[in-house]
């Protein structure tokens, strides 16, 4: 007999056009009647939505019924976690996607009881290819979701076993109604023969039949829903008027179900398709300056202040773990699917950008703790800086520096070459006052410059160095300026000449209109791109160009204006009052570097509009390969159908989302471009297409031509307001980086993946100076330890082949004199570890639980290495 097992839960979003205050007191309603219900019925149970951070900030408001929610956890009647937030799956790093569950499960552990361990993400858009992996890295073995699957093309059941790119799996649930399709509204609970005959025995109809499934996952709840009261009799109630039998039931209860079936359809691959509800496409373009902050936050938490706080545990600076778990929260917050989408409301927005704000100064704040206690403790002079290298291989090449000095009539003793690249000069003061032994004394300021120098340096692994500079009769090298329009390396000439960029290798390869700017309308909103009617691209031309240059560098500089509609109105009265003013950079290096640097700023004075660069590829193929979380995913455009609405709730446009780089293969080679928080491409013909933007005034719109029918984000649903979102439109200046690598011979992943790491390699330096205490924001207020300790004036703790690709090192979560090393393979060969590296460690998983684990880090996955310091 076909049974369904339904679930009472609640999906509860953060923040979306409500803020998370306002959530807070919908929570404080609606939590307080789920415990008192679960606390009078022994019967009934609740989902608390898998995420922990709502639990949190709700217990914060009633900390007595913290007991009760202990209480029912142990009886498995209130269900938490296993996510800290409901992440977004495509949009963010695989290592953030890997702390939201660390962090979600361990607070559960610490503060409520044993977690969810389901990995349940019921309204997320879309899922990466290596998700099943990432669950896998915290003994989550099944996965539940709504959006994204496609019973005609991807796999026939709604229950699968979904294989991440190796050999990780996951027993996946799919929900094609949604979360809420057993829901119990007041109405329905009123009549329950009429909600069973026309929604419920459908639904468990339409699911059996997909699989010849008996077994059937019914989820009842909806955004911010409450529980409904003496559930198992309302259960009683529909058995009676039902074609099949209903139980109450659990997520957990459900997947040990699922476990035991045999014969379950496989897949491998992302879940994007839009079938049975939108996954928006092109939501990874929308508000893409958010996109771009959360990246570079990613970057510096690991790759600057994890391993700094590792270093400075090791030299007996003892640093709080709650700072550095507070500073991955307030960016996890912001990875909400509504909330890194950039779907939500203006009022969101401006919490979103003032959690980067902090998460920022949190950041700058440990680096700069870090550093001065360093610097302190090696008594360092105001000629000397100090350098960081974070990766676990020594480091020789190109480091940025950062001091204060008199004069710029300087040179540095390890370094034949230094060459200012940014300037801010400080006019002397009068009669400023200075704290000494007997009080207070006045003196003339000198005047100073605040310098950053690009230096040559030679780093020791996973460490740091001084370096010293002195006076000179000579300044530094600073960047020049030439009328000309063409650089050159061992490796690159890029020639600009009648608007047209000409690409030559060494190796003769020539691209013509190697790279372009386009531009055009965008009739969508928050949550999708739309075409409008009639309107086509526009390139962005160019009025002027010069080279800048140095001993190390060669900068190709285009700058420009375009003339267009300002907004959608006057793009219909065939007007053109808005304006882009923009500057390209493209820089090569001198010497042999592969990577052509590329940065592209924008004064954008116009609205709803799509700016896309476009790439000629030597490819007319439209293959791709996309670089995803631990992975790469070759993708080819499909064919759409013409009458895709009868089959599909949006058009399934080509447009793919990648992580740091994608890569197109062509008869001489490929060519890659990576890029820095820009998630979204498109191939095209033999151009690759990358997003770089497309602004909105709406948060919902209905009929989109992509999209049609109801508007997103609930704008046209009854009672509701179309709600305008001007933030969106991006105004004022907006910038992104990026790099392109041109080469010969076949695609290398774990190549590619090293580049995509390496050029991430942040320039980390620190000089001890009393010329201005405000360069670094708290240097005034960290006084000088009267404990001093005996530190290596170079120092080096850890250090590992480069061969081997680092996914991220920081402080153990669960031993206090440990920290953690984990290692990956982007790959689809096993990649072997030298056995002295696994001497004296632990091989655990994410969670730092100890397994057994091979020599070997098999295809697309990880191994995680606890280390004592």
């Amino acid at each position: 007999m076909v049974k369904s097992y339904i679930i009472q839960h609640t999906h509860w979003d953060r923040e979306w056009y409500f803020t998370t205050e306002d959530a807070k007191v919908l929570s404080d309603q609606v939590f307080t009647e789920v415990l008192d219900e679960l606390e009078t019925n022994p019967k009934v149970n609740f989902c608390l939505d898998g995420q922990s951070s709502i639990v949190d900030e709700y217990v914060e408001l009633n900390p007595d019924k913290l007991p009760l929610i202990q209480k029912l956890m142990a009886e498995k009647r209130l269900f938490v976690g296993p996510w800290f937030t409901q992440t977004d799956a495509l949009l963010v790093d695989a290592e953030a996607i890997l702390r939201n569950l660390i962090i979600g499960i361990n607070d559960t552990l610490n503060k409520y009881g044993e977690p969810m361990m389901v990995g349940y993400l019921p309204d997320t858009f879309g899922f990466n290819a290596q998700l099943p992996t990432l669950l896998n890295q915290v003994g989550i073995d099944s996965f539940m979701c709504w959006r994204g699957l496609n019973f005609e093309k991807l796999v026939p059941s709604p229950y699968f076993i979904w294989q991440g790119l190796g050999d990780r799996f996951v027993y996946a649930m799919n929900f094609p109604f949604g979360y809420m399709t057993g829901l119990m509204t007041l109405d329905a609970q009123a009549d329950i023969p009429t909600f069973v005959k026309s929604k419920l025995d459908p639904a468990i109809h339409f699911l059996k039949d997909h699989g010849a499934n008996e077994d059937i996952l019914i989820p009842s709840g909806i955004d911010q829903k409450n529980i409904v009261r003496s559930f198992d009799r309302v259960i009683e109630q529909i058995n009676k008027v039902s074609e099949y039998e209903n139980m109450l039931s659990d997520y957990p209860t459900y997947v040990n179900v699922l476990k035991g079936k045999k014969g379950l359809p496989e897949y491998k691959g992302e879940l994007r398709e839009p079938v049975y509800s939108r996954v928006h496409r092109s939501i990874g373009s929308v508000r893409s300056q958010m996109k771009v902050e959360n990246f570079k936050l990613e970057q510096i938490i690991l790759r600057r202040i994890e391993p700094l706080m590792i270093i400075a545990k090791k030299n007996k600076i003892t640093i709080s773990q709650g700072l550095l778990q507070r500073l991955w929260k307030k960016v996890l917050e912001n990875q909400a699917h509504d909330s890194i989408g950039g779907c939500v409301s203006d009022n969101v927005a401006e919490d979103i950008f003032h959690r980067i704000k902090e998460a920022k100064e949190i950041a700058a704040g440990l680096e700069n703790l870090i550093a001065k206690r360093i610097a302190d403790s090696l008594g360092l002079t105001p000629n000397q800086v100090l350098v960081f290298n974070t990766d676990p291989t020594p480091y020789i090449g190109e480091k940025k520096v950062h001091i204060v000095s008199r004069t710029k009539n300087i040179y540095f003793k390890e370094s034949e070459q230094a060459v200012v690249v940014k300037e801010v000069f400080y006019p002397e003061r009068k009669n400023i006052m200075k704290l000494v032994a007997t009080g207070y004394d006045y003196f003339d300021e000198p005047s100073y410059y605040e310098l950053d120098i690009r230096v040559n340096v030679d780093l020791p692994a996973f460490g740091y160095k001084i370096i010293e500079f002195s006076e000179s009769n000579q300044p530094l090298e600073q960047v020049s300026k030439h009328k000309q329009t063409q650089i050159s390396n061992s490796c690159y000439t890029l020639s600009f000449e009648s608007q047209e960029l000409l690409l030559e290798t060494s190796e003769g390869i020539k691209i013509a209109d190697f790279l372009t700017f386009v531009d055009e309308a965008n009739d969508g909103d928050t949550y999708d791109y739309s075409p409008l009617v009639g309107e086509r691209e526009q390139q962005l031309s160019f009025t002027d160009a010069y080279v800048l240059s140095d001993s190390m560098k060669q900068t190709l500089i285009l700058n420009g204006e375009l003339e267009l509609p300002y907004d959608l109105q006057e793009r219909a009265a065939k007007q053109a009052t808005g304006k882009l003013t923009y500057q390209v950079q493209l820089q090569l290096s001198k010497g042999d570097s592969p990577l052509i640097e590329g940065k592209f700023i924008l004064d954008n004075q116009a609205l709803s509009h799509r700016l896309r660069m476009k790439i000629q590829v030597e490819d007319p193929k439209e293959m791709s390969i996309a670089q995803i979380q631990n992975g790469f995913s070759c993708n080819h455009p499909d064919d759409i159908p013409a009458n895709w609405e009868e089959s599909y709730v949006e058009k399934p446009v080509n447009l793919e989302i990648f992580d740091k780089s994608v890569t197109v293969e062509n008869n001489f080679g490929h060519v890659t471009v990576f890029a820095d928080g820009v998630k979204e491409y498109e191939r095209i013909n033999d151009k690759l297409l990358i997003t770089l933007m497309a602004t909105t005034g709406e948060l919902g719109k209905p009929n989109l031509a992509w999209r049609p029918g109801r508007a997103s984000g609930d704008t046209t649903n009854e009672g509701h307001i179309m709600m305008p979102t001007p933030l969106a439109q991006e105004l004022g200046e907006n910038e992104w980086t990026f790099a392109f690598k041109i080469s010969t011979g076949t695609f290398d992943e774990m190549k590619t993946a090293k580049y995509a790491y390496e050029r991430l390699t942040p320039s980390i330096s620190y000089q001890k100076q009393a010329l201005n205490v405000f360069i670094n924001r708290l240097d005034n207020k960290i006084w000088p330890l009267e404990e001093k300790f005996d530190l290596e004036k170079e120092f080096s703790m850890l250090g590992l082949p480069r061969e081997l690709l680092v996914s991220a090192i920081y402080p153990s979560y669960r031993k206090k004199d440990a920290f953690v090393v984990r290692l990956a393979n982007p790959t689809k060969k096993s990649v072997t570890i030298d056995k002295k590296i696994l001497t004296d460690v632990k091989i655990v998983n994410a969670l730092e639980e100890e397994i057994v684990y091979t020599e070997e880090i098999q295809p697309y996955d990880y191994i995680t290495l606890q280390m004592t310091l």
